[in-house]
């Protein structure tokens, strides 16, 4: 099947809007939903890393019961991070990477998390699909985060054909229309946990399987 066409993210961002309501909205969104400030976003997207959903609400849940912004968290003693997030995948270098963040966040920022990219990358901990996230689901400012799912998904549908993430969001910079860019992650990384699975995905009844091209699946359900 040849590569969809570049027109096509229309009619597949409608329908993944529609098929979303049926799906569990990501831990970091539902963070940034409940009254999550860029902070809560910044710390839920570092638990987040390489962890399970319910692990990562559980986690952040735990940790903002404790403290909520930069000045607070910086007083916690770094144990007392790990315990409360624990079992997030690498918890211990986690909680050393919070501890840092909000310290460095109060003595350098005076307790605001920076609302650019490229500042965000200073710290340790921090990539870009930490920073894009902060900065589209923390402060509502344009941006594309890229993780596996949006990687795989879009190389799958055949919208884009990239080897890493990194070359997707530069891609996806220049061909994603603007008013998608802070909702893909969301609706893509939804659609890859409920549904279209790394590996056997579900393409027998899946929404969009006129449109997708299928690059690379072999095996599907």
């Amino acid at each position: 099947m040849p590569a969809m066409k570049p027109d096509e993210i229309h009619t597949i961002i409608s329908i993944l809007r529609e098929e979303y309501k049926n799906w569990q909205t990501p831990a970091v969104s539902i963070v940034a939903q409940c009254n999550g400030s860029p902070f809560k976003v910044l710390i839920s997207c570092i638990i987040s890393l390489r962890t399970k959903d319910e692990v990562t609400a559980v986690a952040s849940a735990r940790i903002f019961a404790r403290a909520q912004t930069a000045e607070a968290m910086k007083d916690l003693p770094v144990e007392d991070i790990a315990q409360l997030i624990y079992p997030a995948g690498f918890y211990r270098t986690k909680a050393e990477q919070i501890a840092a963040i909000s310290r460095r966040l109060v003595e350098e920022y005076g307790g605001i998390v920076p609302d650019e990219i490229d500042e965000l990358l200073k710290f340790n901990g921090v990539g870009r699909k930490t920073a894009n996230l902060v900065m589209t689901l923390g402060f509502g400012k344009p941006g594309i985060c890229v993780d596996t799912h949006v990687h795989r998904i879009c190389n799958r549908m055949g919208y884009v054909s990239t080897k890493k993430p990194d070359e997707t969001e530069n891609v996806l910079r220049v061909q994603l229309p603007p008013e998608y860019w802070i909702e893909i992650n969301d609706l893509l990384v939804a659609f890859g946990q409920n549904h279209c699975h790394p590996v056997s995905p579900r393409c027998s009844n899946c929404a969009i399987s006129a449109i997708c091209s299928r690059i690379g699946v072999s095996v599907s359900r």
